[in-house]
């Protein structure tokens, strides 16, 4: 297998990982302190990584172009297939909600200060959602050609950031701890939610042709390098903000406007702003295409118009922002269910059931059935911590 394959497959992991979910991970961590969250990251991420070869090993009993859906109907059978199809498509929606939810407002205040031109929370919702919606009910290739700019784009301004905040990191800060139990399992959700890169590994199957030394070095380090940069924004985040501040002031815009007054700078401030444009923006344009294509293929030829098509794309997680324009970690945490299903309790019984089915398997994921276990274990501990946020028994974050 060529090297610039695995080093392409690499960055393809990296970069599904890296989005908007990162822009929570202060949020979600203000009332645990730094260490706390920490341990939390390396043990989903951990948690990712093994569930993710699980699929590897999957893909062996299957052909080259199985999609996630077509392992579920063939181990599975129709019910398998469904339930794949069922929480795909709430994660879509879930994380399209998210990303309304952050980037209406965050796009109503840059019109404002690029134009004058004062709007409401709502009309920058409304208008944010209106020109992603032209952007992908065009075309792939028309979200492709934009992505292009703004991932370097992204890029260049989350290395401006990291380097500006670093220096200015109060080592205090860092060894806050939790203020309140609760608040340590509340979190889990969310920082889940930003390790997911499940959705392309099918692709990445195709790609190396299924060759599994290949496979499990890309997943591995693909998955890891996020991992990285998360404990460095972490460290620049919850290290130059206090904690009683991140908790008095809780949303993305007011993470965005603490971070740039703590430095006083205006250019690392503008930095930070369009770092956090550009993380929801690519994602939101990655995720909305996705629930489009999904969408287009599941409706029936006679009502599968593009345009028809997107309004059933964009609507609801736009009306989800309108009812709730605070609700960028509560749709992060409520994507942490489907995510759940889709990257832990298919990929657990699919593998149980395959390696009763097929004893020819050329690769097994190391653990055995106490890995495979454990991770059904540490999938029932997110998706409870999530309906206890939603009951009311812990306390909300965001």
């Amino acid at each position: 297998m060529s090297k610039s394959k695995v080093m392409g497959s690499t960055l393809i992991i990296a970069g599904t990982t890296i989005g908007a979910g990162m822009l929570a991970l202060p949020l979600a961590s203000a009332g645990i302190g730094f260490s706390t969250s920490l341990v939390i990251m390396v043990f989903l991420w951990a948690l990712m990584a093994y569930t993710a070869l699980m699929m590897v090993e999957l893909h062996q009993h299957a052909d080259s172009q199985a999609t996630l859906h077509t392992l579920a109907m063939q181990i599975l059978g129709k019910r398998g297939k469904w339930l794949a199809s069922f929480a795909m498509l709430f994660l879509f929606y879930s994380l399209c909600a998210a990303y309304i939810a952050g980037g209406g407002a965050q796009f109503g205040q840059r019109v404002a200060q690029w134009t004058g031109i004062e709007m409401t929370g709502a009309s920058g919702t409304v208008l944010f959602t209106a020109i992603v919606a032209a952007v992908v009910v065009i075309g792939t290739a028309t979200v492709d050609k934009v992505n292009r700019v703004l991932f370097t784009l992204k890029l260049i301004a989350m290395a401006s950031v990291l380097l500006f905040l670093a220096p200015n990191v109060t080592q205090s800060y860092l060894l806050s701890m939790p203020i309140e139990q609760g608040l340590v399992v509340a979190a889990i959700p969310v920082i889940f939610t930003s390790f997911g890169f499940h959705g392309s590994i099918p692709a990445i199957v195709r790609y190396l042709d299924g060759d599994t030394i290949s496979l499990r070095k890309a997943i591995v380090i693909g998955s890891a390098i996020p991992l990285v940069i998360y404990v460095f924004w972490q460290l620049v985040t919850l290290g130059v903000v206090s904690q009683s501040e991140l908790l008095e002031n809780q949303g993305l815009s007011a993470l965005i406007g603490q971070l740039s007054t703590t430095v006083q700078q205006s250019s690392i401030a503008q930095a930070i702003g369009i770092f956090a444009d550009l993380a929801l923006l690519t994602s939101f344009l990655g995720v909305s295409l996705g629930l489009f294509e999904f969408l287009g293929d599941s409706m029936s030829k006679k009502h599968s118009s593009r345009i028809v098509t997107g309004l059933v794309t964009f609507l609801p997680p736009m009306g989800f922002a309108l009812f709730y324009p605070q609700g960028f970690i509560t749709a992060l945490g409520y994507a942490a269910i489907a995510l759940a299903i889709l990257a832990i309790f298919l990929p657990v019984v699919m593998v149980l059931k395959a390696r009763t089915a097929y004893t020819d398997a050329n690769y097994q994921v190391a653990g055995g059935k106490a890995g495979v276990m454990a991770c059904a274990f540490a999938g029932v501990i997110i998706v409870s911590a999530q309906l206890l946020i939603t009951a009311g028994v812990l306390p909300a974050l965001g």
